[in-house]
């Protein structure tokens, strides 16, 4: 896929701001802490991209999920001659009174048996489980591909983060027996 002009400019312009507060954030002193901050701010950014390409595979998988639901459904007219000839599911008696079950005869319309339980039901959770689950049984392997490239960019970003601490401690200890040196001088 490739991105249209500005698009790219956005997230260029976007990816530069992003990297520029991080920069900031950090007052590497060295070459060294400026090219880890540097590598820091593009792992950042790419994990930001990962969440975003995992929000489109889920957001696919929901379209079709919403497009095999809408196939399936039955049409509302279609629902209430079958509740006319058999009734429906949740008034399933051994009573054997035809009015019961919503029969008429040909002079009278069927009244509407349509109610809230009979409805289709959307519940977000089952169908984000489901869009989990069909995500996890592409023939591509998509999410499990993508969860492998999050964890090895934040397995970066933890060593990086490491050796951003370890440079700072080094400052610092260098301060200290700078300021020992100097204190001991003059005494």
């Amino acid at each position: 896929m490739r991105l249209d002009g500005r698009l790219r400019r956005g997230w260029l312009q976007k990816n530069k701001a992003f990297e520029a507060a991080i920069v900031a954030d950090y007052d590497a002193q060295s070459a060294v802490g400026r090219e880890l901050v540097l590598r820091l701010a593009s792992l950042l950014w790419r994990l930001r991209r990962a969440t975003i390409m995992e929000t489109g595979l889920f957001e696919i998988q929901a379209e079709y999920l919403r497009e095999f639901k809408k196939a399936r459904q039955v049409e509302p007219a279609s629902r209430e001659v079958i509740y006319a000839l058999f009734g429906p599911a949740e008034s399933v008696t051994l009573d054997r009174d035809p009015s019961t079950l919503g029969l008429t005869n040909a002079t009278k319309p069927a009244p509407s048996t349509t109610t809230k339980s009979v409805e289709t039901a959307v519940d977000p959770n089952a169908d984000l489980a489901r869009c989990l689950l069909r995500l996890a049984n592409l023939p591509n392997f998509a999410l499990d591909r993508l969860s492998r490239y999050e964890a090895t960019l934040w397995r970066q970003a933890g060593h990086i983060l490491f050796a951003l601490d370890a440079l700072d401690r080094r400052k610092h200890k260098r301060k200290g027996a700078v300021f020992m040196s100097v204190a001991g001088n003059t005494m």
